[in-house]
């Protein structure tokens, strides 16, 4: 799965990198910034995302529902959250697992 991260600080970013890979899952970071070819920049990784997550606690109002909007025009998953550390986001990655586990088995 292609995950878009929207805010945030990117000194955790190689560590949720490596996360995701480790989960068999793709990450693609955006600041949240929308001015000059940013909001552009923005459509492209939601475009790319199977799902998005946005920080709203470090991102603009502006970024925040222009990503909020894309996500709904676009057809993408979106978890709005105020903030995301590395153990919320290894908590999603497993429900992501769980998810999946649960669809295998079904099918």
């Amino acid at each position: 799965m292609r995950i878009t991260w929207i805010g945030g600080l990117d000194r955790n970013q190689a560590q949720l990198e490596r996360m995701a890979l480790q989960a068999g899952h793709h990450l693609e970071f955006h600041t949240g910034n929308t001015g000059g070819r940013g909001a552009a920049e923005l459509r492209a990784a939601i475009e790319r995302a199977d799902l998005v997550i946005v920080l709203t606690d470090v991102n603009s109002h502006g970024g925040v529902l222009l990503a909020k909007k894309l996500c709904h025009k676009l057809g993408r998953a979106a978890f709005m959250a105020r903030r995301c550390g590395a153990a919320r986001f290894q908590q999603l990655l497993d429900a992501l697992a769980q998810r999946e586990a649960r669809y295998l088995a079904a099918g």
